[in-house]
């Protein structure tokens, strides 16, 4: 009993190890893939990719004539920024690993468990800033006003809104930073749509260059070395 039960675990570990390995194998290539890698230069609107070294957020413009994203991500919401503010930074994930890991030395094993599962609540994160420096961990690129647009209409939507159309605040006193404030956010986060899809799927929408599909960030600025 005892020799064929640990067959059975033996084979069972065989498998989860072949499958961990297939999914990195899958990740690593299909991030190498890249989409819209003819897309027409344009110079309309400047926008940023920016990295913490793992998880990526798109920098936008506050305000221009196409959107004033202050109207709804509100300075009031954050501790100390202002409408001097030029610069909003978007990411979306995992709600609770978001105001649990505010250093990935605070990480949890139940917290990374949990984002994993595809279970729990996601957040966009937003943090405003004064100016934004180009370097490995920030890339600069250009849209125009209708690729802009309908990276507008993607983030927007990540959004979760209540009955009237408007964003909903979390209600947590965490904070990163002195400009950022966390929002509830539509989707669920998964070994399969992690922080850095979500912002790959952002470059696809507006039509920039982009992986096939990946999990992780170091692909996703290499696009733009």
């Amino acid at each position: 009993m005892t020799k064929k039960f640990l067959t059975h675990t033996a084979k069972f570990i065989l498998v989860v190890f072949v499958l961990i390995a297939f999914y990195f194998l899958l990740a690593f290539c299909l991030s190498h893939i890249t989409v819209n890698s003819n897309t027409p230069k344009q110079n309309d609107v400047t926008l940023y990719v920016m990295s913490n070294g793992i998880h990526t957020d798109i920098v936008v413009p506050t305000k221009n004539g196409l959107k004033d994203w202050s109207t709804e991500i509100k300075f009031s919401n954050t501790i100390g920024a202002d409408s001097s503010y030029n610069f909003l930074a978007i990411g979306w994930g995992d709600k609770q690993f978001y105001l649990e890991t505010p250093e990935f030395s605070d990480l949890k094993l139940t917290t990374a468990l949990g984002a994993i599962s595809g279970t729990n609540s996601s957040a966009m994160h937003t943090t405003y800033y004064q100016t934004v420096t180009e370097d490995k961990y920030c890339k600069k690129l250009f849209v125009s006003e209708q690729q802009y647009a309908k990276l507008v209409e993607y983030i927007s939507k990540s959004f979760e809104t209540d009955a009237y159309g408007h964003v909903i605040k979390v209600n947590s006193p965490v904070h990163y930073d002195k400009g950022d404030a966390f929002y509830n956010a539509v989707g669920s986060y998964s070994i399969f749509k992690t922080c850095n899809t979500w912002t790959n799927n952002a470059l696809k929408a507006c039509g920039q260059k982009a992986c096939l599909w990946t999990i992780f960030d170091g692909p996703i600025l290499s696009k733009y070395d």
